[in-house]
């Protein structure tokens, strides 16, 4: 490329991520991945990566965006929702439920600063996978398309029990007097943060709020740590650990899930962890074998 043309790009990725960052300031909304993928256009043209980046991740969060939109229709194709069963397995494990007694001691009945803090690692949701696939592919390439896969496979087991099994969270059950009054504080917390719904692909996906089991959210942060203790050792995964525990914490908390969706979210993680590391070769194989396929089709031209 020429050096000029080079330049060219590296100021408008360097304009377009501080442009970014003003209008997210100015305009605070939920990080999506559409909206990640093109900010990080930004960030990676500026150092003449871009192309790089996007052969990298542009297929990992075009097949989240697949998720959200399956996730979107789940609960229209299995109308069914449980309302009883979480928090029956939450009384038979604490007693009562433990989004009650956090609240009890917690909710004052306006947001506090801790509020926010337990909110945030919930607005990191897509950012966090995302950050750690760069961070993999960057630092320890050899484990990239390990860390991609599993995410996947939690996504999509989710999906699945999303399907099969939905569920409402505390916050729905309590406004259908299923389950005693509690607070969806995290309503509060985006209220007070002054986010809303910036304009983007993702906001025309619609949102499935009977996907409470498991809690992908605590799935995705345990999942985070044990790769972090896995790749980076046992210093850097301590520290990581401050994210699933406030994560699950505040999701309980917030209202937004039980205790049993955060322990089956958890389980799943650790399950994908174990299980996709083992499979990795056979999908290496399978991929090779449909790249092999697809590359005479790719390589041909219509002869004149």
């Amino acid at each position: 490329m020429d050096r000029k043309v080079k330049k060219a790009f590296q100021v408008v990725g360097v304009v377009g991520t501080l442009l970014s960052l003003a209008i997210f300031i100015k305009d605070p909304s939920f990080p999506t991945p559409d909206k990640l993928i093109v900010f990080l256009v930004f960030v990676f043209m500026s150092i003449s990566q871009a192309k790089v980046m996007l052969k990298r991740l542009l297929p990992f969060v075009a097949i989240l965006l697949v998720y959200e939109s399956f996730r979107g229709i789940a609960d229209s194709l299995n109308t069914h929702v449980n309302y009883t069963f979480a928090p029956h397995m939450d009384r038979l494990l604490f007693g009562n439920l433990p989004t009650v007694y956090l609240q009890n001691w917690l909710w004052h009945g306006h947001v506090m600063w801790y509020d926010i803090v337990l909110y945030i690692p919930y607005l990191l949701f897509f950012i966090v996978p995302i950050g750690l696939a760069i961070l993999v592919w960057k630092t320890c390439d050899k484990y990239y398309w390990e860390v991609v896969t599993t995410y996947l496979a939690v996504f999509f087991g989710s999906f699945l029990t999303f399907l099969l099994f939905p569920a409402a969270p505390p916050w729905m059950a309590a406004q259908t007097h299923v389950i005693q009054p509690i607070v969806r504080v995290s309503s509060n917390v985006w209220a007070s943060m002054g986010l809303h719904n910036f304009p983007s692909f993702y906001n025309h996906i619609s949102p499935n709020p009977v996907a409470a089991v498991p809690s992908l959210h605590s799935a995705c942060g345990v999942l985070f740590s044990l790769f972090v203790f896995k790749i980076y050792g046992r210093r850097w995964g301590y520290v990581s650990l401050l994210y699933p525990v406030l994560l699950i914490f505040g999701v309980i908390y917030e209202g937004e899930h039980y205790a049993f969706d955060v322990i089956l979210g958890a389980s799943y993680a650790v399950a994908a962890f174990i299980f996709i590391p083992k499979t990795m070769p056979t999908l290496r194989r399978l991929a090779e074998k449909i790249s092999r396929k697809i590359e005479p089709v790719l390589a041909w031209r219509p002869s004149r």
